[in-house]
């Protein structure tokens, strides 16, 4: 089966970004399958290119690279052209590279075009890969505003749906809310992965003279989606409660990183440290060295949906997790005891439970040990790969 991927944020595990197509693709080409990612230059992944075209290979995946950047620190508009300029050449290829199946995976929702050109002036088979809810998620976030613009994206989101033969979500709250809204059937959530082979293989730790022994973790881009006022804020009160053996540390880079560790350091206030973004099997040691994992997001409706990397990784890595959303990875937790939800507004319940986790070392160790054995249990990303793979040779094989 020939498949051709549209996915803008492509990255093997040398980068320091979800590796989720990498790994998937590499299954599927392990099973004969011929694999295409069509992609641009992410700024967290290790994609570079020389050309404005470029052809590359990893491990029997073809990427085609689109000499087009993408970075979380670029204006809205410069984010929105670098999504159409990636949208516009991959439609060319979406008319002229052979496949049988073609996945176009969002957000942004401006990802479909190449999807529907594929669709309908060649008549392949679409499989619309949903990560994020566009634009919805944008819209209550109130990055888009006018309501012209907001109808367009409704519209166009509904017309890439029902044009597909079927959708795959990337969580359970993604799946029940495009079935609600859309009343639409031919719909399945396949969740972010695990490499739990990479994650919970232990390594040597080389102790950074920057990070104590003792630390909570958030990997991930710096900025308001990701709530990263709260993990700030939750490290000032243990300043001040003289908890100083607890640290929260964050890896990665984005909006707010220059101001909020400014007034760190004009505060004083040592529980807050940050190192830079780093690869994927360099980051391993840090995630399975920490005594909790921090996957904090902004309070909003649409954000109970999400499916971020460091969820599954984490769990992985043997480590429990500390969310804040209402939805199903809340449900989650609870129903596997893995971790904690906490009120995203309020940063003094977050430094209450590090210290309670702290101090009951015993107790979190335990959550930890369950941790791993739920995520090979659901997160697999060879069972993963193989739901997804077993769903586009349904849609293949229908109406043959």
């Amino acid at each position: 089966m020939k498949i051709v991927y549209f996915y803008q944020y492509f990255s093997t595990p040398k980068g320091s970004w979800g590796t989720r197509v990498y790994e998937f693709a590499k299954e599927w080409v392990d099973q004969g399958h011929e694999v295409t990612v069509v992609s641009s230059v992410y700024s967290k992944s290790d994609m570079k290119a020389s050309e404005f075209i470029e052809d590359q290979y990893f491990e029997g995946i073809h990427v085609k690279l689109i000499n087009v950047t993408i970075d979380n620190k670029q204006s809205f508009l410069k984010r929105i052209w670098s999504f159409i300029q990636y949208s516009f050449v991959s439609s060319y290829y979406a008319a002229t590279l052979p496949a049988d199946i073609v996945i176009a995976s969002s957000g942004p929702i401006t990802i479909g075009l190449p999807g529907l050109i594929a669709r309908y002036l060649r008549g392949r088979k679409l499989v619309f890969e949903t990560r994020d809810l566009w634009p919805e998620g944008a819209i209550e976030l109130g990055i888009i505003n006018n309501k012209w613009i907001k109808r367009l994206a409704y519209w166009f989101e509904r017309f890439c749906y029902k044009a597909s033969s079927y959708i795959i979500t990337l969580s359970p709250g993604m799946t029940q809310n495009i079935k609600r809204r859309f009343g639409m059937h031919n719909v399945d959530d396949v969740t972010n992965a695990a490499n739990i082979k990479l994650f919970s293989t232990p390594i040597a730790f080389k102790q950074n003279l920057l990070v104590p022994k003792s630390y909570a973790i958030y990997t991930g881009n710096i900025g308001m989606v990701n709530n990263s006022y709260w993990l700030f804020e939750a490290a000032k009160i243990l300043k001040q409660r003289k908890r100083d053996d607890i640290v929260i540390l964050l890896i990665g880079e984005g909006q707010q990183r220059e101001e909020l560790f400014s007034r760190a350091e004009s505060e004083g206030i040592t529980t807050f440290i940050r190192l830079g973004l780093m690869p994927k099997n360099d980051l391993v040691a840090y995630v399975q060295n920490a005594f909790v994992s921090l996957v904090p997001l902004k309070g909003t409706p649409v954000l109970d949906t999400s499916s971020p990397n460091k969820f599954f990784e984490s769990l992985a890595a043997g480590v429990p997790v500390i969310q804040n959303t209402q939805g199903w990875m809340k449900d989650f937790l609870n129903e596997h005891n893995v971790g904690l939800t906490l009120d995203p507004n309020d940063p003094e319940q977050l430094a209450d439970t590090l210290i309670h986790m702290k101090d009951n070392a015993m107790e979190t160790e335990a959550m930890g040990a369950k941790s791993l054995e739920i995520a090979k249990q659901y997160f697999d990303k060879d069972y993963l790969s193989k739901k997804m793979l077993d769903i586009l040779m349904k849609v293949h094989h229908d109406n043959n």
